[in-house]
């Protein structure tokens, strides 16, 4: 089995050093990025099983290195962020990070959430492997694409995992801690508004009109489902 790479992009070095240690001590590969930059290009480069990627960058972002990693990586990302506001959080997860920690942060809560993200399969177990088709939206679970009136659709992992267990089970009705189990797993450290983050991503992506939508229907005070209006 091969040891994942991690990269850390953080421009503060004592920070980015002691996070190394941790991570190698805990048996990853680590590589460092100082700045956005460099960061997409250790990106490009490396391919890394997920990036600790710092909000506050000089020159390139967070947010933009984010978005612009989500172009050609399914890498996972943990955000790390000095703010403590919620809309900073939802920015974060909205760009396309799977997970967020506020610093000042505990370096072995760091670990603990690396470790959780990368459990996460990357195929979700189901009765077959074959295409599910609704109308025009073609999930494929063996190569993990999504294509939508024949175009490719660019889905975080978090995103395609739950649209799969969405769309595996039309009709049915998930509750947010339900998708979270399924999706995040039972270690999330995080609470269920992430649920409702990646469930907007789901629909912008996919031009799902939430007042009058095609795929995800939300079941108020409840949770979600996906298939036709009832």
């Amino acid at each position: 089995m091969s040891v994942p790479t991690i990269l850390i992009v953080e421009d503060e070095t004592r920070l980015r050093e002691l996070v190394q240690r941790y991570l190698v001590q805990a048996g990853f590969q680590v590589a460092q990025a100082a700045d956005g930059q460099s960061a997409l290009a250790q990106a490009r480069y490396l391919q890394p099983d997920l990036i600790i990627l710092d909000l506050m960058l000089p020159e390139l972002d967070g947010l933009e290195v984010c978005r612009q990693v989500r172009s050609f990586s399914h890498s996972y990302i943990l955000m790390l962020t000095a703010k403590a506001e919620e809309i900073d959080r939802v920015v974060g997860l909205e760009a396309g990070a799977d997970d967020y920690l506020v610093k000042p942060f505990s370096p072995r809560e760091l670990v603990a959430r690396v470790r959780a993200l990368l459990r996460r399969p990357r195929h979700l177990s189901c009765d077959d492997e074959q295409s599910i088709r609704y109308g025009s939206l073609v999930i494929d679970p063996v190569a993990r694409m999504v294509w939508l009136d024949g175009n490719l659709i660019s889905l975080t992992h978090l995103e395609y995992s739950l649209l799969r267990v969405l769309a595996a089970a039309p009709g049915r009705v998930f509750s947010r801690a339900q998708l979270l189990d399924r999706v995040w797993g039972g270690d999330f450290f995080g609470d269920d508004h992430v649920v409702e983050v990646h469930i907007a991503n789901l629909r912008k992506k996919l031009g799902d009109d939430p007042a009058q939508p095609r795929f995800i229907f939300t079941v108020r005070s409840v949770g979600y489902r996906f298939g036709e209006r009832r």
